[in-house]
């Protein structure tokens, strides 16, 4: 995992159910992509997101990831629901500047155990945040990444926007104690760094948030923290040194329900339970 900036060791990305992999039409129409509707925290990046049901109304939410914790990393088979946090955000504009401190009101969900996402509900809610602010909530989308689309990894943390392509799939993305399903590969350009965990990445065609960054291998070691390892449908294992990944984000969408609550028990929900 890519480190958290703080005494921490991991950058992950987001990871969805297994999926035949699309194929990006040619000559797609790019949106321009800025850093509007980011967040960094204290050791890692991350974004006010809402589902596509997700109104005005509803307390706001913030994804990054698991590991990026302010208690630490959650264990392997981990799996945290409704917890208390007051932890505090820096809300940017599209230029990247602080506009606003947010405040969590509790940990919503959180795990490192098929994907590697935490879900913060905030004090304020998607319209306060745009009367007060003017800033909008990224929306996830519902349906799986596609192969060849153009990406953008939006680090909040570092204000920098990194810029690539969807590489491929990976069945099974091994890394020390954790495992990660149907992660995002991303072309080589997208060299992220220690304090990108939790950027979102964004669809350049859609503009909407298709997963999460969380890992890379950094020195070329197989399967160990910061060195995560490719496993197929066989077993046969693949290290590609300087390689990022990301966790899909698609799988959160069904677990959303009224007023923003992660229910785990709506259909189509696959998110693994405490």
């Amino acid at each position: 995992m890519k480190k958290p900036l703080v005494g921490a060791s991991l950058t992950l990305l987001l990871i969805g159910a297994a999926a035949a992999p699309a194929v990006a039409a040619p000559e797609e129409t790019a949106v321009a992509v800025d850093f509007a509707g980011t967040v960094a925290l204290s050791n890692c990046s991350g974004s006010v997101v809402r589902a596509p049901g997700s109104q005005p109304n509803d307390p706001a939410l913030v994804l990054s990831n698991g590991h990026c914790l302010e208690t630490g990393f959650p264990a392997a088979g981990e799996v945290i629901k409704d917890q208390r946090s007051s932890r505090s955000f820096s809300l940017l504009n599209s230029a990247g500047s602080k506009v606003a401190t947010l405040r969590a009101s509790k940990v919503s969900y959180a795990t490192m155990t098929d994907t590697d996402i935490s879900i913060y509900q905030l004090t304020k809610t998607y319209a306060q945040i745009q009367s007060q602010y003017g800033i909008g909530a990224l929306t996830l989308n519902d349906t799986h990444p596609v192969q060849g689309s153009a990406i953008s990894v939006v680090s909040g943390y570092w204000k920098r926007i990194y810029n690539c392509d969807v590489d491929g799939f990976v069945y099974r993305l091994k890394e020390g104690d954790w495992t990660w399903k149907d992660s995002v590969r991303y072309t080589s350009s997208c060299n992220t760094i220690g304090g990108t965990s939790g950027s979102p990445v964004i669809d350049k065609t859609t503009g909407k948030v298709v997963a999460v960054n969380n890992t890379g291998n950094e020195d070329g070691a197989s399967c160990t923290v910061n060195n995560p390892c490719e496993v197929d449908q066989n077993g046969n294992v693949t290290v590609r040194q300087g390689i990022n990944y990301a966790q899909e984000t698609y799988i959160i969408v069904p677990c959303i329900g009224p007023k923003n609550v992660i229910d785990l028990n709506r259909p189509g929900c696959t998110l693994p339970k405490p």
